[in-house]
């Protein structure tokens, strides 16, 4: 690679038109997580205690179900003809469902047709969402400087927590005005929509990217990698991600899990969320500049095992105190160790997929541990904790989900250029 490359720099707007999309799945999904009771009862009535919100949660679950098949075809797309048209066709078909959802009439006005239309909305979402995740982080790789790969590639990680805190202080704000009512009525659906704003202003920036598909000649080692090898990767790959996903996803439980479990008031419960994103807009860049100067695979560890220290304590402080101040510090403390450790997991993965199937083999591998484990992950913490009756429930099933990226991270060889000396794209 020309030495001059590894000095350029990718132009802001660049990022930007990038990482959009990924914001904007995050600030729509978590959105969903947030407002999930109030759009059972839109969506899913019922008079049993606990059965709308499990509905919700089971159709949130849905929009996983079509990640694997949106990031094979719209990743393969990717892969061959260019990570540019790739972005562009997922985002039309995500600012399509985005749109879509909030607009659908409750159950009360149209019966069955609603929950099935939500459904479906759901299903193209997460379709347009498979998609997105693979084109856009090979992208970063490929246009970063290769000794700040883990840095650029942070900047997608940073941009979900953005939206989350983003989200979190919608949240916040509306349950601050509104009544339980005007949640239930409108409330969510305006929170929805907020995120659709930014659907025009991304197709503008993503129509001026650079292809980099064709950047500079395949990589002569990786092109004659065998199958056992990419095997490997895919199945370590799978299991960091399965870890990183279903934390990451019960960090975006627990607004509900402090409202509808622990008995906190709701403007307190969104809180939660705020602090959540606000530690991972900090520790998002923090890992992937870390990564890039001591290696993936020390940060990984270093930082899961500082997560399962504090796991328990954490679940211990809000089940005994219930109170704003717990959640906050509990989220926080929680959330940071954990965004060291999934950001370089991120990165790490990319690293290790050769350029001609990297936008399809990252965007699979992160769509099924999602789709697997992260999709899953609050329906079952709610489910165990309604059939077990222990606010503990979301702590031990942290734990079993780092017990798995344990075992995959003494699989995983090193990437970073820093320790291998290697600068391929």
């Amino acid at each position: 690679m020309n030495p001059s490359a590894t000095e350029a720099r990718l132009p802001a707007r660049q990022v930007f038109a990038v990482v959009s999309g990924n914001a904007l799945e995050f600030y729509d999904f978590v959105t969903y997580a947030f407002f999930a009771a109030q759009i059972g009862r839109t969506f899913f009535p019922s008079d049993e205690k606990g059965v709308s919100l499990l509905a919700s949660l089971a159709t949130f679950g849905v929009g996983f179900l079509t990640r694997p098949l949106g990031a094979f075809v719209i990743g393969r797309y990717a892969d061959r003809v260019g990570r540019k048209p790739a972005m562009l066709l997922s985002f039309w078909l995500m600012g399509l469902a985005m749109l879509g959802l909030p607009l659908v009439p409750s159950y009360a006005s149209i019966g069955m047709a609603a929950p099935l239309l939500v459904i479906g909305f759901r299903l193209l979402q997460g379709f347009a969402l498979g998609g997105e995740v693979g084109p856009s982080t090979a992208f970063l790789m490929e246009a970063a400087p290769p000794m700040r790969r883990g840095f650029y590639i942070s900047l997608q990680a940073m941009s979900a927590d953005v939206a989350v805190m983003v989200a979190g202080l919608v949240g916040v704000g509306l349950s601050s005005v509104l009544g339980d009512a005007a949640l239930d009525a409108w409330g969510w659906r305006a929170a929805l929509l907020l995120g659709v704003v930014i659907i025009p202003f991304g197709l503008v920036l993503r129509r001026t990217l650079e292809e980099t598909l064709h950047r500079s000649p395949p990589d002569p080692v990786a092109a004659s990698t065998a199958a056992p090898v990419y095997t490997r990767i895919a199945l370590v790959s799978l299991a960091l991600m399965a870890t990183a996903t279903t934390t990451n996803y019960l960090f975006t439980y627990m607004t509900t899990y402090a409202s509808a479990t622990l008995g906190m008031p709701t403007t307190i419960a969104f809180g939660a969320t705020v602090v959540i994103g606000a530690a991972g807009v900090i520790f998002d860049p923090l890992g992937g500049w870390l990564s890039d100067h001591f290696g993936r695979r020390r940060v990984i560890l270093i930082a899961w095992l500082i997560f399962g220290m504090l796991v328990f304590p954490c679940f211990w402080l809000l089940d005994h105190l219930r109170s704003g101040p717990a959640l906050y510090v509990a989220c926080g403390l929680l959330a940071s160790s954990a965004t060291l450790a999934g950001t370089t997991a991120l990165v790490a993965i990319t690293e290790s997929l050769p350029r001609r199937v990297r936008a399809g083999g990252f965007g699979l591998i992160y769509a099924t541990s999602i789709a697997i484990f992260g999709g899953s992950a609050q329906f079952n913490a709610e489910w165990l904790t309604q059939h077990f009756g222990s606010p503990m429930v979301p702590a031990w099933y942290m734990i079993g989900a780092l017990s798995v990226g344990f075992i995959a991270l003494a699989f995983l060889r090193e990437t970073a250029p820093v320790k291998t000396g290697r600068l391929e794209s």
